[in-house]
C-alpha cells in the first residue's frame, strides 16, 4: 500500500512537471518578436512598446556594450525573466564611468513589459531602457585620490595611503598588494604613473572579482523597471559576446542571443548550451579609452 501511494505521488510529480513545461511551450510572444526588439535596440531605434508621450519627447533605445569609450567595464551578466506573455533581458555591467567620475551599475532593458525610466523636464521628457545605480561617488573617489606628486600622477589614482572605501553604503577595506591585482589581470597604469599606483577602474575590477554580492545588482535592483510577479529563468554569467561597433552582426544571428530567445519562449533554462566560448570578461575588450 505504501509502495503504491509513493507511485502515485512520483506520476503525479510527473505529471505537474510535463504540464508546468508544456504550459511555458504556449507563449504568446514568439523568438521572432525578442530578435526583433533586439535588432532594434542594436540600431538605437525604440520600440513599439515605449510609452507614447509627446512629440517632443527624446527617447532612447540603449544596446549592451562591453566597449564604451565613457565606461571601464568591469563585471557583467545578463538576465532573463519571462512567463506566459510577458518577457525581458537584463543587461548588467559594472564599472568605473570616467566622464562621471564615479563607478556605477548600468542595466539595458530589453522587452515588452518594461517600465521605460523617464526623466521629466518643463520642456520634454527623455524615455530610456537603461538605469544606472552608483556604486562609488565620485566624492569617494576624491577622498581616496593620490595627492602626492604630478598633477597627471594624481589623477585618478588612488592613495597608497587609503585603507577604506564606501561601496553602495558598505565600508570596504582597499588592497595595496599589486600582485594581487596582477592576478587577475589588473596591471597598473602605464603612463604618469612611476609608483604603479592602483588605478580607479582597477579598483572597481578589483571589487567586482573578490566582492561581487556588493559590486552586483540584488533582485530587487533588477525588478525596479520590472513587473514584481516576473519570474527569473535564468543569469548568465559567461557568454560569447560580439561588438556591437559591427553594424552587420545583428543579435539576432549571433548564437547568444538565439539561446536566449529559445529560453525565453520555452521557460526552460537547460537549454543554455552555447558552442561559441565565452569572451565577455574585461579583459578580452578595450573599454574607456575616449
Amino acid at each position: 500500500m505504501k509502495q503504491a501511494f509513493i507511485i502515485g505521488l512520483l506520476i503525479l510529480s510527473l505529471l505537474f512537471s510535463n504540464m508546468t513545461n508544456n504550459i511555458q511551450g504556449r507563449a504568446s510572444f514568439t523568438e521572432k518578436e525578442i530578435f526583433n526588439q533586439l535588432d532594434l535596440a542594436f540600431q538605437g531605434i525604440p520600440s513599439e512598446y515605449y510609452p507614447a508621450g509627446e512629440k517632443t519627447d527624446i527617447k532612447y533605445n540603449f544596446f549592451f556594450d562591453l566597449e564604451h569609450g565613457y565606461f571601464y567595464t568591469a563585471g557583467n551578466r545578463i538576465h532573463l525573466y519571462a512567463d506566459l506573455h510577458r518577457w525581458a533581458i537584463v543587461f548588467e555591467k559594472n564599472g568605473y564611468a570616467n566622464r562621471g567620475g564615479d563607478a556605477e551599475i548600468e542595466l539595458n532593458y530589453i522587452g515588452n513589459c518594461i517600465n521605460y525610466p523617464i526623466d521629466r523636464y518643463p520642456e520634454r521628457n527623455y524615455i530610456t531602457n537603461t538605469s544606472s545605480i552608483q556604486l562609488i561617488t565620485g566624492e569617494q573617489y576624491e577622498r581616496i585620490q593620490n595627492k602626492s606628486g604630478s598633477d597627471m600622477e594624481r589623477f585618478e589614482l588612488i592613495d597608497p595611503t587609503a585603507k577604506y572605501v564606501i561601496v553602495r553604503g558598505h565600508k570596504v577595506a582597499i588592497e595595496h598588494d599589486e600582485k594581487k591585482y596582477a592576478h587577475l589581470g589588473i596591471k597598473p597604469r602605464n603612463f604618469d604613473n612611476p609608483r604603479n599606483l592602483l588605478s580607479f577602474e582597477g579598483l572597481v575590477r578589483y571589487l567586482s572579482e573578490t566582492e561581487p554580492l556588493i559590486i552586483n545588482t540584488t533582485k530587487d535592483d533588477i525588478k525596479t523597471h520590472l513587473p514584481s510577479d516576473l519570474p527569473e529563468i535564468l543569469t548568465i554569467d559567461t557568454f560569447h559576446f560580439e561588438s556591437v561597433y559591427n553594424k552587420k552582426s545583428f543579435p539576432s544571428n549571433q548564437e547568444t542571443y538565439q539561446l536566449i530567445a529559445k529560453i525565453l519562449v520555452t521557460g526552460n533554462p537547460n537549454l543554455w548550451k552555447p558552442k561559441n566560448k565565452p569572451n565577455n570578461h574585461w579583459s578580452n575588450w578595450e573599454s574607456g579609452s575616449l
